[in-house]
């Protein structure tokens, strides 16, 4: 499992490096403007319908089943499987991204209800998303292949799909702007394109996997009948959690203009540990975890849930602790240029520093729920996700709108939000005997964040001495990457010797090798980390 993470790890970083280049651009370009809010709604409405469908409620239900399937029936019936799945799929989503085009108007008063005071942002926002909407369709095929690759344990391709992404928004921004009406018109078309390309690399990729997929007429088999049954509640759970962050979107819309995009670009820079730590340690460990479950090997499923929460502590604890320390130097340095100014800058290291502190509930909700969906449960995980809803709408009615925070309320409201849904997934999950803290990760965690803290005091004064480089254009970004290696390396050390990890525990890990044969290495014990 944590050979899986690394794995998928290590792609995402090189996506979230290349998304930086496409964020710097788009800020440079656009700005924190009328424009850029419009293209950051037209991204966010597909990006919203693909969580729910592809990413969030079909994979946590088509995962365990295909995993199921493929140790208990082997290669064939896994395949007829995911081919009736994909077919089912398709027809959803065709019809549902007709009816988005079709009705995309009245959808959008619905989700940007602030733009329709500004009738040309309000067109623009709708033009827009018309043109990036088929990207739903074409994005959640492919988690439907990159779920059958990670079942197989083949994770790079999949987690190599988002560079595709970030290859197609630059090469639109730079080249397709000069040919159309808007730098968002570019980036929207990027958006399209990049659909287009991650299904087919995905494709291609199972196919060199020998489990091509054809497409057969759609049938409601007795196995799809219980993915949909079984997805039912995940959808629901996953729309709730992203009706959160269009909640974020609608307050934004309400507020001055810019807070879209301000948000947006606090919520790239937290999104870079996020997702590299969220979504490999969520990955990799539902297939893990469904095979444990399923061959009735309760204590190695506890090992590997207390292993992912611990590598995701190990990660997201000094990554919060640094995004707080030098919000402001990180937010500069990477967007203060062309129309993105001192002003935009400061607005977003705010909302940033407010992402941080639920950073690790993040990432942690990633590492508790596949808990759930490994052992059927999707229902649970709606209940607490409907609270936490909730809870983001009050939080940012009492601190956005009517309260005095504005746009920092918002990333107020979503950290609040998350930290009291991993606060009851941790709860239930725990009632129903899939969480027991073992020794090692109560006697580590504390350490872990007495380190964070040690490395953070390390970096206000590190930037503070640093001040007059990190404002030189010239070296600025030699400065930043200087402060950020420093950090790293402090907490190594403080880590070390407090006894919150053993760095040669990594070592061994990644130096481990199979006998040459390409094939992933078996999932690791607990003991292989002790």
């Amino acid at each position: 499992m944590l050979r899986g993470i690394v794995t998928i790890g290590i792609w995402t970083m090189a996506s979230r490096v290349l998304g930086f280049v496409r964020d710097i651009l788009i800020a440079s370009r656009l700005g924190a403007g009328p424009v850029a809010d419009a293209f950051f709604v037209a991204l966010k409405l597909p990006n919203f319908f693909r969580r729910l469908f592809g990413e969030g409620a079909f994979n946590a239900a088509f995962v365990p089943l295909f995993a199921g399937k493929l140790a208990a029936e082997g290669r064939e019936a896994a395949r007829a499987f995911a081919e009736q799945s994909l077919a089912a799929l398709l027809s959803i989503l065709a019809a549902l991204t007709l009816a988005a085009i079709l009705f995309m108007p009245a959808l959008m008063r619905v989700l940007a209800p602030g733009f329709a005071a500004d009738p040309a942002q309000f067109a623009l926002t709708v033009e827009l998303t018309r043109i990036t909407f088929p990207y739903l369709m074409l994005v959640s095929l492919a988690a439907l292949l990159s779920g059958v690759l990670n079942s197989l344990d083949r994770y790079a391709a999949a987690a190599g799909t988002p560079i595709l992404f970030n290859l197609c928004l630059i090469a639109g921004l730079l080249w397709l702007t000069p040919h159309v009406a808007t730098g968002g018109h570019a980036l929207a078309w990027g958006v399209a394109a990049a659909g287009i390309a991650q299904f087919a690399w995905l494709a291609a990729a199972s196919a060199r996997a020998g489990f091509a997929l054809r497409l057969p007429a759609p049938r409601f088999s007795p196995e799809l009948r219980l993915l949909l049954v079984r997805m039912a509640p995940g959808a629901v759970g996953a729309g709730v959690t992203q009706v959160n962050l269009m909640i974020d979107v609608i307050i934004a819309s309400l507020l001055p203009s810019g807070s879209v995009s301000v948000l947006y670009y606090a919520d790239r820079i937290a999104q870079l540990p996020l997702g590299v730590i969220g979504a490999a340690v969520g990955t990799a460990l539902l297939p893990t975890l469904a095979r444990q479950i399923r061959s009735g090997d309760g204590p190695a499923a506890a090992d590997s849930q207390n292993r992912a929460i611990e590598f995701s502590l190990f990660l997201t604890l000094p990554a919060a602790a640094a995004l707080l320390a030098i919000a402001g130097p990180i937010v500069a340095v990477l967007f203060e240029r062309g129309a993105f100014g001192p002003e935009a800058a400061g607005a977003t290291a705010a909302a940033l520093m407010a992402y941080a502190v639920g950073l690790p509930a993040f990432v942690l909700i990633k590492a508790l729920a596949p808990g759930f969906f490994a052992r059927g449960d999707t229902a649970t995980p709606v209940r607490i996700a409907i609270i936490a809803v909730v809870l983001n709408l009050l939080f940012n009615l009492s601190l956005a709108v009517y309260g005095p925070f504005a746009h920092v309320g918002v990333a107020m409201s979503t950290m609040l939000a998350a930290w009291a849904n991993v606060a009851l997934l941790a709860w239930k999950l725990h009632a129903l005997g899939g969480l027991g803290v073992d020794a090692r990760l109560a006697r580590r965690a504390p350490r872990m964040l007495a380190a964070s803290a040690i490395m953070a005091g390390l970096l206000v004064g590190g930037a503070h001495l640093l001040a007059p480089l990190l404002d030189d254009r010239g070296v600025r970004w030699v400065a930043l990457a200087g402060l950020v290696a420093g950090g790293g390396a402090a907490y190594g050390l403080a880590g070390q010797a407090l006894g919150g990890f053993d760095l040669r525990e990594v070592g061994r890990m990644l130096r481990r090798r199979n006998g040459g044969n390409g094939k992933a290495a078996r999932a690791p014990t607990g003991a292989d980390f002790n």
